[in-house]
């Protein structure tokens, strides 16, 4: 059965209690999502804190459901290829890159409103104006974990840039990467023509961007901050699958006295299927160790074929 890592179900987990949450204490007049939400920095209600617990607030049953179906897609595949820890400090970063870059989108907007309304107000003097407009910045809000969510479909788009994925309504398979793609397209154009839909289209962007960000600079400077052998902990547990089943096949050799007979009595037979077995074990251990040693990105497409494959062997 299908095993979802700690980080991404503790996430999963916190994101449907906070949802449920929010609609039990809205009948009792609290307003979670006003609380917890990131307000606009001038706003009378914006806190420091909003710039995570924003990220685990929804509005609607639509909106959960589509931000937890994409962290539990694409975020079971990274967290096991980077480790728990190096996974959620790439999400909640991401997510506060979100919230940092939606907060400048609206600084631009405020600045935008107040200008057209009087052109001799200079960009300082809008400080001064969004103080005295605090109360009423308080409807700027912003909820949703859809930053750092996009942030994990980049980081696999990145990580397996050639994996074919199944996008409804495409009836045909698509690479991860032009799938990363497209997504970027849409937000892209859709932060741009301001269409009023109530999307924080700049926050999904932020969290991209924060992550290209984060995943060039870890890729560059491999060493830093994250144990590379710790992120490499789901390719050190298949490594331990083969030589189990490698182990359970020789026991299952050793103890079957017919088997000589069964394959004809012909132990040159035999050499050539432990031969074969052997060689397909040392060019597993050097996929493995080339792993562990350059990244899963430096594998070859056949490289990669033949792990997955060998790892689904029975």
């Amino acid at each position: 059965m299908f095993r979802i890592p700690p980080i991404t179900k503790n996430l999963l987990i916190i994101n449907l209690i906070a949802f449920f949450a929010t609609f039990v204490l809205q009948l009792r007049g609290i307003d979670l999502a006003d609380i917890g939400g990131l307000h606009f920095f001038l706003a009378n209600d914006f806190h420091l804190y909003q710039l995570v617990t924003y990220l685990f607030l929804h509005a609607n049953f639509m909106h959960i459901l589509s931000n937890m179906f994409g962290l539990w897609m694409f975020g079971c595949v990274i967290e096991n290829v980077w480790g728990p820890k190096k996974f959620l400090f790439y999400y909640i970063s991401c997510g506060i890159g979100a919230g940092l870059l939606q907060e400048l989108a609206q600084l631009g907007s405020f600045y935008m409103t107040i200008s057209a309304q009087d052109p001799s107000v200079s960009f300082g003097e809008i400080f001064a104006i969004g103080h005295q407009l605090g109360q009423q910045l308080n409807a700027w809000t912003t909820i949703g974990a859809s930053g750092a969510v996009y942030a994990v479909i980049l980081a696999f788009g990145m990580t397996f840039p050639n994996e074919r994925l199944f996008i409804i309504p495409f009836p045909f398979p698509i690479k991860a990467k032009w799938f990363v793609l497209f997504y970027v397209a849409i937000e892209f154009f859709s932060a741009l023509g301001s269409s009023g839909d109530g999307v924080a289209h700049t926050a999904h962007l932020g969290g991209m961007l924060f992550g290209f960000l984060m995943i060039r600079y870890w890729n560059r400077h491999p060493s830093s901050g994250f144990d590379r052998n710790r992120g490499q902990q789901f390719f050190e547990n298949l490594k331990r699958n083969f030589d189990q089943r490698r182990y359970s096949q020789g026991r299952s050799h050793q103890s079957n006295p017919n088997m000589h007979a069964q394959r004809g009595g012909s132990k040159e037979v035999d050499r050539e299927f432990n031969a074969r077995k052997k060689q397909n074990q040392e060019e597993i251990d050097a996929i493995l160790d080339k792993i562990r040693k350059s990244g899963y990105d430096s594998l070859t497409k056949e490289e990669k074929k033949k792990l997955f494959d060998a790892s689904n062997e029975r």
